[in-house]
């Protein structure tokens, strides 16, 4: 993956124009750029695909083709690049997009949820107390799922709000590795990722 990556970037400019004969599932994750600053940086930054129209689009398409015919009355974005593919997935459905922000930034009444990131460090998210009521159909939409700890502090700040009578009716990222975290996602709620089978071992490793 890293070699398709590079090559997408040999030129200095990525070419918005060009765009694959066959768009199978997942043509635009060689648009992702690989990591050129060292470890402590993520080992791939997706939002270059977000810069090419035709990659955004197919990707949120991808995204969204396994809740075809399934109720969702709202999108909700994980500060801060699900609020990109969560907001792109809401307009395509004609819902409302809800931010789950980072602690520290709303200046309404919050719920607030402890997690601990995929780096290991220690967070706290917080979602709006008047945006989700018990039975509200929500999709969880983030950028990347790798050790899940971000996600499942979403999915509780969601059942909480929603009296724990419902669950998030899906989940949706970009790649949901098979970590201890992504399986437990993977089991209990519907999920939705743009990475094809034969490539998620090499997803998994960061190969």
């Amino acid at each position: 993956l890293h070699a398709r990556c590079s090559q997408s970037l040999k030129s200095p400019h990525m070419d918005l124009c060009r765009v694959p004969a066959a768009r199978e599932k997942g043509w635009y994750l060689a648009l992702m750029a690989p990591n050129v600053k060292g470890p402590n940086y993520a080992w791939l930054d997706p939002s270059r695909l977000y810069c090419h129209p035709q990659g955004l689009q197919d990707c949120v398409g991808d995204l969204l083709q396994p809740f075809q015919g399934i109720p969702i009355d709202m999108v909700a974005g994980i500060d801060a690049m699900g609020f990109i593919l969560g907001a792109a997935a809401a307009a395509v459905l004609q819902k409302g997009f809800l931010a789950i922000r980072k602690a520290g930034h709303l200046c309404v009444q919050t719920l607030a949820q402890p997690y601990t990131d995929y780096s290991g460090r220690e967070k706290v998210m917080e979602v709006r107390t008047d945006a989700i009521s018990p039975g509200l159909r929500i999709l969880l939409v983030d950028q990347w799922v790798e050790t899940g700890g971000t996600m499942r502090a979403a999915i509780e700040l969601v059942e909480r709000l929603g009296g724990h009578s419902r669950a998030p009716t899906g989940v949706a990222a970009i790649c949901i590795e098979d970590s201890e975290g992504g399986r437990w996602i993977r089991e209990r709620y519907k999920c939705s990722h743009c990475v094809p089978s034969r490539l998620q071992p090499r997803f998994d490793h960061h190969q």
